[in-house]
């Protein structure tokens, strides 16, 4: 049985690779093995939800180089950083960077299968908030001018007769807005509209300004 995650494994030491490749995918991971960052950036392609497991050093670019060539190219996919040995400073670097976790050679496996599913499991998560966001931006574009504003003032509390007098119109007109606004962003209570408004930072939207 397949699981459900994506290994990009990139390590220098090919004993390395080999036998960890072998022991990930008898455990159902999809593994793809890199003998260095630049092959990975070369000839990898994005999927997700997957895991990044990184040697930290590397002959041709450490693992922080290639961090940070994934940060400027937008590519997501969580890092977890495997050493054999390393700085301080370079943890620290990794880390703030965004790297989900350091494990140390030679490691625990338990650890490193713990590291590697909640690592899956945040990209996962992320793919999806990214999909919800797509979504509702989507739902946003699909409403008129005047209720993208009735829109905004329903997020900040406001009930119909107080954004009827805001825009110069009826208590009725205002209802029939909320309705179609609520229709539009598929939400069925004010509470979902607020969430989807507020994650999705819909108040910056270009449409907006």
């Amino acid at each position: 049985m397949t699981k459900v995650g994506h290994i990009y494994l990139i390590d220098d030491d090919e004993s390395m690779r080999i036998s960890l490749s072998r022991m990930l995918r008898e455990l159902g991971y999809l593994v793809e093995d890199y003998a260095s960052a630049a092959v990975f950036l070369e000839k990898s392609v994005p999927v997700s939800p997957a895991v990044i497991l990184l040697d930290m050093q590397m002959p041709d670019m450490t693992g922080l180089d290639l961090q940070e060539k994934l940060h400027k190219l937008g590519r997501k996919t969580p890092v977890i950083f495997v050493s054999g040995q390393s700085h301080p400073h370079q943890i620290v670097q990794g880390l703030k960077r965004g790297a989900v976790d350091f494990l140390f050679k030679p490691f625990n496996l338990e650890d490193l299968l713990k590291a590697v599913a909640d690592a899956i499991d945040f990209d996962s998560r992320q793919l999806k908030r990214v999909s919800l966001d797509v979504e509702a931006k989507k739902d946003y574009e699909s409403l008129t001018p005047r209720e993208r504003e009735v829109c905004g003032w329903l997020v900040k509390g406001l009930l119909n007769k107080d954004i009827a007098v805001k825009l110069g119109t009826t208590d009725a007109t205002i209802k029939v807005h909320k309705a179609r606004v609520m229709d539009k962003m598929h939400a069925d209570s004010l509470q979902v509209l607020v969430k989807k408004y507020l994650e999705s930072n819909l108040e910056n939207h270009p449409l907006n300004n």
